[in-house]
């Protein structure tokens, strides 16, 4: 793999950690207690109390609650950025319909071809890249409408209106780009398994004088928390599978601007 497909695809690696990590876990911690030379000293740690499970697994829980906050939050701020592009595209071509013909036409050509482009970044958004076709299509759409023909064939509040709805699409792009080149941070994510760690040794402790118990109490554990945290991890792109933030919107203003 390359460097640069690592770069795109690492939350996948680091997905694979937590499952083969905690895993890990669970067979290191039992080998620990029940057949290594040290079990002995191990169960002689019996007597700590249950409730002391709560304090580390409360810390766990939150941090891994936050994190997936930050991916959630992301994936909800980038279905925005679309649907405010799309109806800033759209608010466009309603307001080109007064328009002279050849000014009405130009207009309505430029949204469609920079929609169009749009919808074809989506493949490079998955690979948190950006088009340099897309941006080359926003400054056609901003050049069109500060010419002195556009601003003539208007009134001044319809005109200075239509550059604010290019400006506005111009800033969603931005910032489904940003949300696309989200990467994942490897210092959350250690802490977040750092505390993963502390709460099924501390499990085991609590039943270390009873291997068995403990077995399958820190097995429940991570059964309960690496999946989670790997489909946390897998998501950290909001336009990368397998939850693709849709250009659906967009299309639709290309679609039925080109159907005219």
């Amino acid at each position: 793999m390359t460097a640069a497909g690592w770069h795109t695809n690492d939350h996948y690696l680091y997905a694979l950690i937590a499952v083969v990590g905690s895993l890990a876990a669970v067979i290191g911690t039992h080998w620990f207690i029940q057949s290594s030379r040290w079990s002995g000293w191990a169960r002689s740690l019996q007597g700590v109390a249950p409730p002391f499970i709560n304090i580390l697994g409360v810390l766990f829980g939150l941090t891994l609650a936050f994190l997936a906050n930050d991916t959630w939050s992301a994936h909800d701020q980038a279905t925005r950025a679309v649907y405010k592009e799309a109806d800033a595209l759209q608010s466009l071509a309603t307001l080109a319909k007064p328009l002279p013909p050849a000014q009405r036409q130009a207009l309505e050509h430029s949204v469609a071809d920079y929609a169009q482009a749009c919808v074809q970044e989506w493949a490079a958004l998955a690979q948190r890249q950006a088009s340099p076709a897309v941006r080359q299509k926003a400054d056609d759409l901003l050049t069109l409408l500060a010419s002195p023909d556009m601003a003539h064939a208007t009134s001044n509040n319809v005109h200075a209106l239509m550059l604010n709805k290019a400006s506005e699409a111009r800033d969603q792009r931005d910032q489904r780009i940003a949300l696309s080149q989200t990467h994942v941070n490897p210092l959350k994510w250690l802490g977040m398994g750092f505390l993963g760690l502390l709460t099924l040794l501390s499990i085991a402790v609590v039943h270390v004088d009873k291997p068995r118990a403990a077995l399958v109490a820190v097995s429940l554990f991570a059964l309960g928390a690496a999946p989670t945290a790997a489909i946390v991890l897998i998501q950290g792109n909001p336009f990368e599978p397998p939850t693709v933030v849709s250009p659906a919107p967009i299309e639709a203003v290309a679609v039925g601007l080109v159907a005219k």
